[in-house]
């Protein structure tokens, strides 16, 4: 079970495609500078925030699946 756990996250950690993650006025506004540096770091910026609800949400997963695991644990005890 963990080393399919492990082989699920390392495949999606290999296929993870690039995104652009900027809204329609974001983008509007940021294209129209020379260079685009400004606009990578927004974009940047975007897609770090964008992990934390996904860690969040897995760390309360986790922490169900954990205390259910336990319960069980202790009922066949």
């Amino acid at each position: 079970m963990k080393i399919k756990l492990l082989f699920i996250i390392l495949l999606l950690f290999v296929v993870a495609l690039p995104a652009e993650a900027q809204c329609a006025m974001c983008r509007a506004v940021l294209e129209s500078e020379e260079g685009g540096q400004t606009a990578k770091g927004i974009n940047n910026g975007i897609v770090y925030l964008m992990i934390f609800p996904y860690l969040l949400i897995g760390g309360v997963g986790y922490a169900i699946y954990r205390s259910r695991k336990k319960a069980h644990s202790k009922e066949n005890s």
